[in-house]
């Protein structure tokens, strides 16, 4: 599914149409929003310690510019945030409410 990385502007009803209160859907898209930034991360920061080493020579010049390309291609990635909106939006995402589970456990 291709995403649009640029910015959309949304209807606040459609998007509490499920949660019925905006302030949960943004809760619940912007927790989605930092597990997919921490994942994102961890992935450019495994590849580009690959080209992590401390010896100067001819070879690093092609080097940098694969670790150009591979910045580049993560800046061109949509935001986070978008991706989550989208996710929500195509009721990809699954959510719970800790205090429910927990009243469910006492009886």
């Amino acid at each position: 599914m291709a995403i649009n990385p640029s910015l959309i502007t949304r209807d606040l009803n459609e998007l509490a149409k499920d949660t019925e209160n905006i302030y949960e859907t943004v809760a619940i898209i912007s927790k989605r929003a930092r597990q997919i930034s921490t994942k994102v991360k961890e992935e450019l920061t495994a590849k580009l310690a690959e080209f992590a080493t401390t010896v100067d020579n001819l070879e690093e010049i092609f080097e940098n510019r694969e670790q150009i390309e591979i910045s580049r291609f993560y800046e061109r990635m949509p935001k986070p945030t978008i991706v989550a909106t989208e996710e929500f939006l195509n009721n990809e995402l699954s959510y719970r409410y800790p205090e429910e589970e927990e009243e469910q456990e006492f009886y």
